[in-house]
């Protein structure tokens, strides 16, 4: 089960990666006008996120096995997967902020975008605290 674990941290790590940079790629892309540079964040944002949706299904299937051979073993699990399925909506909003602006349908400032940036940090500290301190 350890290398279960092991390899949960990892995609988990990387998966938190794309969530951290993603969103940071839409507050400089509302920011500009230069069809170059437009074009160039497009890219950019559709290949991370293309490489981090695998990543978050690989966290999610080893956190399965992991919840599988460990059983829910508290109430901080509970309000961990609760954060996790929010996390899961997170990615997959994502997803529709990119399709919103490669048809040039974003409504959201960069302002906006720099605090839908700070959520996938709250949740990453929340989650930590719940598995390391499981205060409940």
């Amino acid at each position: 089960m350890l290398w279960i674990k092991a390899l949960h941290i990892v995609f988990v790590t990387s998966w938190f990666a794309g969530l951290f940079y993603l969103p940071r790629l839409f507050v400089n892309h509302a920011m500009v006008d230069h069809p170059a540079t437009i074009a160039r964040l497009e890219l950019m944002e559709r290949k991370l996120y293309r490489f981090m949706t695998p990543l978050a299904l690989l966290a999610l299937v080893f956190g399965v096995w992991l919840w599988q051979g460990y059983g829910i073993t508290g109430g901080w699990l509970h309000a961990k997967l609760l954060l996790v399925a929010g996390l899961i909506g997170y990615h997959l909003y994502c997803g529709k902020l990119m399709r919103d602006f490669a048809a040039q349908r974003n409504m959201h400032s960069h302002v906006w975008f720099r605090w839908f940036n700070e959520i996938p940090v709250i949740i990453l500290l929340v989650v930590v605290v719940l598995v390391v301190v499981k205060p409940f």
